[in-house]
Formats: structure tokens, C-alpha cells, sequence
């Protein structure tokens, strides 16, 4: 769509490689919207590979169950007179996780058990699957139609230039 309407190929490829770039920074992965200043909240919005991230990400691993390796889980003792199971059961019912054994004193958390509370964690919903592929469908017709758009009102010839093209 750049070179549509850009003359010299160089400056229409520079000008889309900085908005590539703005759209690849913005689009979630390297900073959660959390993190993203309020004035950049809107390049996060705008940006398609926001929704194609979430979309493949969510469609790809949401709902899988997570086995944490040994050097993965946290170490600590129960209180007294209670085991993990005991100790720990409203917090795992709430935040999700799991024990390796819930009878024992000596406890072995492992704080995830599935990928959701990941995926929730940098702001990504697997409920949003199909809004974002919609939200990409936009993006992809209207770039269509804006680049012809823009080649149609940029490059082919109208009214006076029409006239002189023939002449000569």
C-alpha cells in the first residue's frame, strides 16, 4: 500500500518498515498493555498483530494442562498438625496450581496447572478467538481496498493529465 502512493520505492519501503516495526513493538508480547504507557495504549488497539498473536496463541495452547519439571515447584514445609492439601486448598481452588501430594507436610507447589492462567497473565483470552479473526478480516479487506484507493488517486491519470498523456 506504501508504494502506491509514495513516488520513490526507497522512502515508501522505509516508511513501512518504521510501521511495521511500531506494529510488531505494540502488539502485546515484549509489554502487556498493563505496562504500556496510557499514550500508547492506542498503537496496542491498532496494531493487527495484536489480534493475530492472541488468536494463534489461544488457539494453540489455551486449555492445555502444564506438568512443571523438578526444578520448577516451590519448597516449603506445612504449618503444624496440617498437610499441603490442607494448608494450601483454598489458595490452589482460587489461583489454580497443584500438589504433588496433598497428604504430605513437606509441600511441592507447582503454581500454574494449566496454560489459561499463563495466557490470562500477559492479557490473552481464548474467548476472543473469533473476534480477533474477524478483527484481521477488517484489516485484510480494508488494506485491499485502501491500496487501490490509494494507487487509483496517486498514479492513474485524471481530467487535464488524462488529456495531456494523450497528446503526446
Amino acid at each position: 500500500m506504501m508504494i502506491a502512493g509514495i513516488p520513490t520505492a526507497e522512502t515508501a519501503s522505509n516508511l513501512a518498515n518504521l510501521l511495521f516495526s511500531m506494529a510488531l513493538l505494540f502488539c502485546g508480547v515484549l509489554a502487556t498493555p498493563d505496562a504500556m504507557p496510557r499514550f500508547w495504549i492506542f498503537m496496542y488497539r491498532v496494531s493487527p498483530f495484536t489480534y493475530l498473536v492472541e488468536g494463534i496463541l489461544t488457539g494453540s495452547i489455551a486449555h492445555t494442562p502444564v506438568q512443571c519439571a523438578d526444578n520448577e515447584f516451590l519448597h516449603f514445609t506445612s504449618p503444624d498438625g496440617m498437610t499441603c492439601g490442607q494448608y494450601l486448598g483454598e489458595l490452589l481452588q482460587a489461583t489454580g496450581g497443584y500438589l504433588v501430594d496433598n497428604n504430605a507436610t513437606n509441600c511441592q507447589l507447582c503454581t500454574t496447572s494449566n496454560s489459561d492462567s499463563f495466557l490470562a497473565a500477559v492479557a490473552l483470552h481464548f474467548e476472543n478467538a473469533w473476534r480477533d479473526f474477524g478483527i484481521l478480516m477488517v484489516y485484510v479487506i480494508f488494506n485491499i481496498f485502501a491500496a487501490l484507493g490509494i494507487y487509483w488517486l496517486a498514479r492513474v491519470p485524471k481530467g487535464d493529465r488524462r488529456k495531456k498523456e494523450k497528446k503526446e
